[in-house]
């Protein structure tokens, strides 16, 4: 993660900014007081929150262990060919 000074940040606002968007890369701000803080950008947030929800929720996480052994093991759901062109034309 970059990190720059408060007053650098306060000088460089929009391109602080731009970068963090644009880079999906968050921007640690120091201060002189030692409060420092994370700029990152609405949609890393959201991605962050949605990942957190579902590490936390044991019910998914179960599922998803389900899953990917039923995957390795070729014994999961087998989409038929409609099915798959289907997904695949949206």
């Amino acid at each position: 993660m970059d990190s720059v000074s408060f007053n650098q940040f306060r000088d460089g606002f929009q391109d602080c900014v731009d970068r963090v968007i644009d880079q999906h890369s968050p921007l640690k701000v120091r201060s002189d007081s030692g409060s420092d803080f994370v700029v990152i950008s609405a949609e890393d947030w959201e991605q962050l929150q949605e990942t957190l929800y579902v590490l936390q929720n044991s019910d998914l996480m179960q599922q998803i262990v389900r899953s990917f052994k039923t995957h390795h093991a070729a014994t999961g759901y087998q989409p038929s060919t409609e099915e798959i062109d289907e997904i695949l034309s949206l």
